[in-house]
């Protein structure tokens, strides 16, 4: 019998042979390692792991298998675990929805903070949902506001609400099919927050991508020639759906040239993440009036 070290060894091993990319949710070939051996060990992912405790033999043999589905398929894990970590967040995730992963959820943690006042947020709409993570921390972080979830795709809805109901706020988020704004662009509602964290690759990066982003839906990743064809209508329509002092807080990642050429008549604000600060900008109401 193998103890967990071995186990872990051996899951990186077999990792390292194979032609991986690691850019969801763990940085390497041992993180996985020790993620796989964790999941197949039925232990919880922050667990004290004793290394020279004997590792199960069943356990050994699932995760056996995990591995040599992972680099045989070259699928994220989080596809073949049918689960998701984001800053202490456990997610359900399928092929329907991209693997949770953003440079904007620990601003959403932090409550945008200083731009708003937490306790006074009470509407809160965000763009290209997916499996609705961000939805559930914004929900966990507002704690008096009531969130809209909009997303454009029926699957990923369908995803976004097991983990909605998961996390008991089916009272508190409404998800929503529109294609952005259009399903609400005629409400009387305003908002005192809106973010998205959409498709914003380019062509170009996208003709380029790794197999395990092709894994992923080439509707929640492509955002056309510059990237920021879904960018451009989030900024333009969105001005009459916030609140006086609201706030619009749009993720682009490595679209940073991209974003400011598109948008250089109007003021970005960069937010610094831990992640790259030059990833996320932010608009208020009174910057998009000048639209």
């Amino acid at each position: 019998m193998n103890t967990f070290e071995q186990a872990v060894e051996a899951a990186e091993k077999h990792l390292l042979k194979a032609n991986l990319f690691y850019g969801h949710g763990m940085g390497d070939a041992y993180d996985e390692a020790v993620y796989a051996a964790l999941y197949c060990a039925k232990l919880p992912v922050d667990e004290d792991i004793d290394w020279e405790a004997q590792y199960p033999s069943a356990a050994f043999l699932k995760l056996s298998e995990l591995i040599n589905a992972r680099c045989q398929t070259k699928k994220p894990l989080a596809y073949l675990t049918r689960e998701a970590y984001l800053h202490g967040y456990k997610f359900y995730v399928d092929e329907r929805v991209i693997v949770p992963r953003s440079f904007i959820g620990e601003l959403v943690l932090d409550g945008f903070a200083p731009w708003v006042n937490p306790d006074k947020v009470t509407d809160v709409l965000e763009l290209c949902t997916g499996s609705g993570c961000l939805a559930i921390m914004a929900a966990d972080t507002f704690h008096n506001a009531h969130i809209d979830a909009i997303d454009i795709d029926n699957a990923a809805l369908e995803v976004a609400q097991l983990n909605v109901k998961d996390y008991n706020l089916s009272e508190r988020i409404s998800l929503i099919k529109s294609d952005l704004y259009q399903a609400i662009a005629h409400q009387a509602k305003q908002y005192d927050i809106i973010f998205s964290n959409p498709p914003y690759v380019n062509s170009e990066s996208m003709s380029n991508l790794p197999s395990e982003y092709l894994a992923e839906p080439h509707i929640a990743l492509a955002g056309g020639q510059d990237g920021m064809d879904l960018v451009r209508t989030i900024v333009n329509q969105a001005a009459p759906l916030l609140k006086p002092n609201g706030i619009l807080v749009v993720e682009i990642g490595n679209e940073y040239a991209h974003a400011n050429a598109a948008f250089k008549q109007l003021p970005l604000v960069w937010l610094d993440t831990s992640g790259a600060d030059n990833a996320v900008f932010l608009l208020t109401r009174a910057d998009l009036e000048r639209l």
